[in-house]
């Protein structure tokens, strides 16, 4: 009965899947052995050698068992009987066209736009058969009160770089209300040599309606992600690499084509300017010892819509339990 609820669930969604979070903090290969942790996510187009679109993130999340308690918990779908982890994360970014010289429009190009989240999410794992399951709320704004212009003026008044030129044409302010479903199953895994496991998401909300599926390569030294954490194990040091093909089915993202509730924004992408099937691969090196947890990686995503390129952009994660 219990896969049944999983299984509808999944289906319901499917039909308006959905795009638009950027920082994944709980897919598996990304998975900190321990139960209390604190972890910095920064993301840039910088390392893919861009000043575009997706064009810088940050996330701060920390990991603990007293967010079982708050109101959002209940909301979010775990396995029963299995190992729980609970979690917030304060998320902001930003994206642009691919010009910040001019405060014109420039049609057929990807509006401004700014977004920030509060997310709470549970990381659910079944070690008997494998899998995991990640259910995530967000709530926040996308808009002018997400600050994003202010912050990109800020970072290039400090870096020497030009002021970036219209944000008064963003997307308008709006309310975000995300609900996601993400679940991820091993396939194999051989100890400290190399693993596989499937990843299918489901997101629907204001902010971003998507699905998403495909698998994930890890290559190296670490503990399975799908297995109950020993004690002894919490410290040993990690290294490993991986690579995440996916493919996304887009049915809405207001980061391009406006918020549900505000229609008067001064630019956006028309439905039929989107790209519903899109293709990326998320690529790097995962470091751990004693306490420390460390990431470094670069994102590839085909064109978002039909008028648009290609994008690249790279990040760090640093993280640390306690």
């Amino acid at each position: 009965m219990q896969k049944a609820k999983y299984f509808f669930l999944l289906l319901f969604f499917l039909p308006v899947l959905l795009f638009a979070q950027r920082i994944d903090n709980t897919a598996a290969f990304r998975n900190v052995s321990g139960g209390k942790y604190f972890r910095l996510h920064y993301d840039n187009d910088f390392w893919g050698k861009t000043d575009y679109y997706y064009t810088q993130g940050y996330q701060f999340e920390i990991v603990n068992s007293v967010f079982s308690k708050s109101p959002a918990s209940k909301l979010l779908i775990r396995f029963k009987k299995s190992m729980v982890k609970y979690g917030l994360s304060f998320e902001h970014y930003g994206f642009t066209p691919t010009s910040i010289k001019s405060n014109e429009i420039l049609n057929g190009d990807r509006p401004f736009a700014g977004v920030i989240m509060l997310k709470s999410f549970s990381i659910s794992v079944d070690s008997i058969k494998k899998q995991r399951l990640t259910t995530t709320l967000s709530t926040g704004m996308i808009g002018p009160a997400a600050f994003a212009g202010k912050m990109q003026a800020t970072i290039h008044r400090w870096t020497g770089d030009q002021n970036p030129q219209g944000w008064q044409n963003q997307i308008r302010n709006d309310v975000i209300i995300n609900y996601e479903l993400t679940h991820e199953k091993q396939l194999l895994y051989l100890p400290n040599i190399v693993s596989i496991h499937t990843k299918v998401l489901a997101r629907i909300g204001t902010l971003s309606d998507k699905a998403q599926t495909g698998f994930t390569f890890t290559l190296g030294r670490f503990h399975s992600p799908f297995s109950v954490p020993k004690d002894e194990n919490l410290s040993d040091f990690q290294i490993y690499a991986y690579s995440q093909p996916l493919v996304n089915f887009i049915g809405y993202d207001a980061s391009m084509q406006g918020g549900i509730f505000d229609r008067n924004s001064p630019y956006v992408l028309k439905s039929d300017e989107i790209n519903r099937i899109t293709f990326q691969n998320n690529f790097g090196i995962v470091a751990s010892f004693w306490k420390l947890h460390a990431e470094y990686y670069r994102t590839f995503l085909t064109k978002e819509f039909k008028s648009g390129k290609q994008h690249l952009w790279g990040g760090v994660k640093i993280g640390i339990l306690f």
